[in-house]
């Protein structure tokens, strides 16, 4: 196996928006717009690392989609059959009432990495005696 890097993950906020209909009905009095995030905030991501500053829960929604993202994962994305662009994706956090929508795509930028690559990172935590991973 090769080496392989991770990008850097540019994640921007795109826009955020309110449900004021479905505030009304579902939330108490006075629930607010977001208050963390402000459309153009941008955000750098090794891949698995929750940026400063980004919500905890903006940041359970779209984690997943991040490191894919960090990895080129074109081909999970549909290499260009899902959005115009193939190592980007488009996400929102699950405050149903109160979305924020993000922008996520890889930069040329690499990573700053725990191992040397991937495959040693494989290679370290191989148990040869664990069944489950043949």
């Amino acid at each position: 196996m090769g080496k392989q890097t991770l990008k850097k993950v540019k994640i921007t906020v795109l826009k955020v928006t309110f449900n004021q209909d479905l505030a009304e009905e579902y939330a108490v009095p006075g629930y607010p717009p977001c208050l963390i995030h402000a459309e153009g905030q941008v955000f750098y991501s090794n891949g698995w690392q929750k940026p400063s500053g980004l919500c905890d829960y903006a940041w359970n929604s779209m984690r997943d989609m991040v490191l894919c993202v960090a990895q080129k994962g074109g081909y999970i994305l549909g290499d260009g059959n899902w959005l115009k662009h193939k190592d980007m994706a488009i996400v929102s956090c699950s405050d149903g009432i109160k979305p924020v929508i993000f922008k996520v795509e890889a930069t040329d930028m690499d990573a700053d990495v725990i191992n040397d690559d991937i495959a040693t990172a494989r290679e370290k935590h191989f148990d040869e005696s664990d069944t489950s991973t043949k």
